[in-house]
């Protein structure tokens, strides 16, 4: 099976190939970001000024480069298992035929992928 039957039309990008752009973007740019630390930017200023809030953000910061990272290369393995596929059946009019999911052999584009092009939106 070659690659060439997951394509989309020439010029246009279909919304699998555009989601799939989308988060090898994010991880890219996660990736190249330096880690955040209260010594390399500066602690965000605190609205309420709680310290467990002011905890709780330095946190979140910290970690926030690595677990997007980690995210974007679980909906980049998900996108390389949900992909188009051609149902393999005869279409009698100019229509294609039916295409279903790579993985779970559901309608394409099935509902895995389409949760994850709410991110598109």
């Amino acid at each position: 099976m070659s690659a060439d039957m997951f394509a989309s039309t020439p010029g246009q990008l279909d919304e699998h190939e555009r989601l799939r752009m989308y988060v090898e973007g994010v991880l890219e740019r996660a990736d190249r970001a330096v880690p955040w630390g209260p010594e390399t930017v500066g602690v965000p200023a605190s609205a309420g000024g709680s310290a467990l809030m002011r905890l709780n953000d330095v946190a979140f910061y910290a970690n926030a480069r690595q677990e997007v990272s980690a995210f974007a290369a679980l909906c980049l393995n998900l996108l390389a298992l949900h992909r188009p596929r051609d149902a393999g059946g005869v279409s009698s009019g100019p229509a294609c035929a039916l295409r279903r999911c790579n993985c779970c052999m559901l309608r394409w584009p099935c509902p895995t992928v389409q949760e994850m092009t709410g991110l598109l939106k």
